[in-house]
């Protein structure tokens, strides 16, 4: 990456972040088990550079230092990959492994704290835009990436960028978040599968104990005096006080209700699109997070990509913001031996295709 290049896009990021990030996450099993992680990444500021990423098997990565060389850790792809980057290739957000490992990282700002960059610690210094290309390179298992951590740090490229945590995924279907707080690594295990921003993973748990009250389906009538009986206006009046704002902790009250109160589907694929129904409700539009003079131009959504993961059929799953259709990229006809290293665009020209429908 050229330095100067690579500071141009740091900037950007830095300045826009504090009202132009909100990633979702959910996950959802299948009757047999099998778990389909999916998620959003929102950028409200302007249309980011998104591409999907193929990593062969045996190709050397480099961690990018705060100066903006590539002189930090060196790491190998014992495993392949495929996952979709933002802005730079080495930028990897969430991908899949070739033994079915998946990662994802999500913003968590004024949480998080790394500890601080030491240039004598160049060689095991990863920056945290490329811990999921770190984890989908050298780990099979989370227990594996859990011996790994002690050998690596985990950097900021720059102190005034938001700090992030990611959510690792296995094939079994244990998932584990990982945060930095206090400059002090922490593994979670994450039961809900659900994941967004700050705070911490553990204090979103605890504040779903306010909503001890939403239920599926319909609240009951009730008698409020001897004159008036109060009934629902709808169906799914059990969900009245579900949060409906864009903030990270109603977006993961929301994202636990929807997913725990989601049927089990037979197959992966069944349970891939209704994952994508799901994040439909986690859609910003444009507008919603600006005030009107500031409404960025070219961009038809904040949430810039969507993506699901069927880690037992290894197929990765995406749309955009662009593109509403859903596109699929099969891990099992990939040979991450012999293929090359590549890159591409979600998108090869940003328009949504529209079927024409002729009347005879």
């Amino acid at each position: 990456m050229k330095t100067k290049l690579f500071l141009i896009i740091l900037m950007t990021w830095v300045f826009t972040l504090p009202k132009a990030n909100a990633c979702t996450g959910i996950t959802l099993q299948t009757q047999s088990n099998q778990p389909i992680t999916a998620r959003t990444i929102e950028w409200a500021a302007q249309p980011l550079t998104t591409m999907y990423v193929l990593m062969p098997r045996g190709k050397m990565q480099y961690s990018i230092l705060p100066d903006g060389t590539n002189n930090g850790k060196q790491f190998v792809a014992n495993y392949g990959y495929v996952g979709i980057a933002v802005e730079d290739d080495a930028f990897v957000m969430e991908g899949i492994n070739e033994v079915g490992l998946g990662a994802g990282l999500f913003y968590f700002p004024q949480y998080g704290e790394y500890m601080p960059y030491k240039e004598e610690d160049n060689s095991m210094c990863v920056s945290d835009m490329q811990f999921v290309a770190w984890v989908l390179s050298t780990c099979a298992t989370i227990d594996e990436m859990i011996a790994l951590l002690p050998t690596i740090r985990v950097i900021g490229i720059d102190p005034r960028a938001s700090t992030v945590h990611w959510r690792v995924t296995e094939p079994s279907g244990r998932q584990v978040v990982v945060e930095i707080i206090n400059q002090e690594v922490k593994v979670h295990e994450n039961p809900l599968g659900v994941l967004t921003n700050s705070p911490e993973l553990t204090w979103h748990i605890t504040n779903l104990n306010n909503y001890v009250n939403l239920r599926p389906g319909s609240a009951a009538d009730y008698q409020l005096n001897k004159d008036i009986q109060l009934m629902p206006l709808g169906h799914g009046s059990g969900m009245l006080g579900l949060p409906g704002d864009f903030t990270a902790p109603s977006r993961f009250v929301r994202a636990a209700f929807y997913v725990s109160t989601s049927p089990v589907w037979k197959t992966s694929w069944d349970a891939v699109q209704q994952a994508f129904h799901i994040l439909n409700n986690f859609d910003i539009p444009v507008g919603s997070q600006h005030v009107r003079a500031e409404i960025p131009k070219g961009l038809p959504s904040a949430t810039q990509f969507t993506s699901a993961t069927d880690q037992t059929a290894m197929k990765f799953y995406y749309r955009t913001a662009w593109n509403s259709n859903i596109r699929c990229i099969d891990l099992m006809d990939i040979d991450f031996k012999k293929v090359k290293y590549q890159s591409h665009p979600l998108d090869q020209v940003q328009q949504q295709p529209v079927e024409v429908v002729k009347v005879k």
